[in-house]
């Protein structure tokens, strides 16, 4: 079965360099759970800050769940990241270097059930770097789509 991806962030992709990535648990209450599990989840602005030890993560947007009767929460709540202490430290000191930025990649659903977060230790890209990776991509593509055509 594999994993179950709910959201992905390709803006982040577009964005920046990706360095490293860490997977987080999110502490979550049961409406969001049932909101993920429908798809309803939108990860374009988000980002994570370490405050006091503790992973949070901003700007993510879960949907309201629309049969939850009780307890509906803020669909951008601020997060808690569940990571190990060992993690956060190393993350702390990663991302005091210059331009490193810590930003949600996918959250999706492990096979036991559990909601995860992909994180990526990320470095902000200049103007020329996304055009030439978008140069490379449509490349890519006209070679594939000649490989296809000779094919048959």
């Amino acid at each position: 079965m594999g994993i179950k991806i709910v959201a992905k962030n390709k803006k982040a992709l577009h964005d920046y360099h990706i360095d490293a990535t860490y997977e987080a648990g999110m502490v979550l209450s049961g409406p969001e759970v049932k909101s993920l599990r429908a798809g309803k989840a939108n990860l374009r602005d988000g980002y994570v800050k370490i405050d006091r030890g503790e992973a949070m993560m901003y700007n993510v947007h879960i949907s309201l769940y629309s049969f939850a009767t009780h307890n509906p929460n803020e669909p951008l709540r601020v997060r808690k990241l569940l990571l190990h202490q060992r993690e956060i430290k190393k993350l702390i000191g990663k991302i005091k270097e210059k331009g490193l930025a810590l930003i949600p990649l996918k959250i999706y659903f492990k096979e036991n059930g559990k909601a995860k977060v992909e994180l990526g230790l990320a470095r902000g890209k200049r103007e020329y770097d996304k055009r030439a990776t978008l140069k490379e991509q449509q490349s890519n593509r006209e070679i594939q789509r000649e490989m296809r055509h000779n094919k048959e």
